[in-house]
């Protein structure tokens, strides 16, 4: 289970985002929302080397900005600076860090080999939204879980945040990543570094 420390690491922002309340009724619940995002990920991993890099990239691509709340996951990542930036250093930092995710996926699951994803078929409410609660079942056996913090954007299950092995937060882990960034060059900086990061990716 998220223990409520994990939870604190995006609090502040998370805190903003609307209450909302798990019912039967949703036409596209969280864990289908997960279910049919890792459809299109081990679909793209069985022709991973067929497609190569670019080809990943664009066959993920549609279905990461569809599961991902990638510009709430931006200002997260970002924090209270954000409110600071003009529109046009956000709509630059949104487009650089969506190319970043899209990449980082396209690169760090570029082949199939027999792994299997597990998605619990209950979600647990939290203030901020929901917890869906899966596992990456690798071929030689071992679990790695991988949850996901969601929250209903008009109608969408997206997510908000990742939790690599179950309870360490990737915006948590991205933020201390680039805060030095920040700090030295503000939202210029961190565009070119994202920029960086995506041609090292493609290799």
């Amino acid at each position: 289970m998220i223990s409520r420390r994990v939870l604190l690491a995006t609090s502040l922002a998370a805190a903003a985002l609307p209450r909302q309340a798990l019912t039967a009724s949703d036409a596209t619940s969280p864990t289908a929302a997960i279910a049919a995002f890792y459809d299109s990920l081990v679909a793209a991993m069985k022709d991973g080397p067929t497609l190569g890099f670019t080809g990943r990239r664009d066959r993920l691509g549609p279905a990461i900005r569809r599961t991902f709340d990638l510009p709430l996951m931006t200002r997260l990542m970002v924090g209270p600076q954000w409110l600071g930036f003009t529109p046009a250093q956000q709509q630059q930092l949104v487009a650089a860090f969506t190319d970043f995710s899209i990449a980082t996926y396209a690169s760090r699951f570029d082949d199939y080999s027999g792994e299997i994803f597990q998605v619990d078929p209950g979600a647990t409410p939290v203030q901020s939204g929901v917890v869906v609660h899966t596992k990456l079942i690798k071929s030689d056996g071992e679990r790695v879980a991988l949850n996901y913090l969601m929250h209903d954007n008009g109608g969408a299950w997206q997510i908000v945040d990742v939790y690599l092995s179950g309870t360490v937060s990737e915006l948590a882990t991205r933020r201390s990543e680039f805060a030095s960034v920040m700090r030295r060059g503000g939202p210029d900086a961190l565009v070119d570094v994202l920029q960086k990061k995506v041609a090292e990716l493609r290799g």
